[in-house]
């Protein structure tokens, strides 16, 4: 399984990271709920549209982003992805433990899961990030229970240097334990 997730708060720096891994040569897949508020934005529409549409339309393209990297035989990193857009729907409608299933069968990422902790020191809004930073706690949580619930063990990157994430990344693929 070559498909890495990182996730977590808004802000915590998985894009950084993402780069990061990306200037090391591995392939990344970036933050589509970011891609798409600046799509609508570039077309003068209003940053997300009503959050079930909104969920929607990332699930789509993560999904596609998904199977556009089928056969990589190297890892490839998302910043977030197919379950962090099931895990926004699920808050809007709740998945029933088949459809849940369903979906954790037809879209398995690498069974360990790299989670950003909201980082005060780093924390900026931007054109995308709107948010407060008690909001990226919450989502720091949210993102936390759903990936225990969808059996994903959840490695918490430390707040270091961005060359130290890279490299806790690493070693933790390659390495048994953390």
């Amino acid at each position: 399984m070559s498909r890495i997730v990182i996730t977590g708060a808004p802000g915590a720096g998985k894009t950084t990271l993402l780069l990061a891994l990306q200037a090391r040569g591995y392939a990344i897949v970036g933050d589509t709920a970011r891609a798409v508020i600046q799509d609508r934005r570039s077309r003068g529409l209003s940053p997300r549209p009503e959050p079930y549409a909104f969920a929607q339309q990332v699930l789509q393209i993560d999904i596609e982003n998904f199977v556009r990297h089928a056969s990589a035989t190297s890892f490839v990193f998302f910043e977030r992805g197919v379950l962090d857009a099931l895990c926004a729907l699920d808050q809007i409608t709740p998945l029933t433990e088949g459809e849940l299933n369903t979906w954790l069968s037809s879209y398995p990422y690498f069974p360990k899961v790299f989670l950003l902790p909201p980082w005060k020191a780093i924390y900026q809004n931007d054109a995308e990030r709107d948010q407060t930073f008690e909001h990226a706690e919450l989502v720091n949580r949210m993102a936390q229970s759903w990936y225990r619930r969808c059996g994903y063990r959840i490695i918490e990157v430390p707040m270091v240097s961005v060359a130290d994430r890279c490299t806790f990344v690493l070693q933790a693929l390659t390495t048994g334990g953390k």
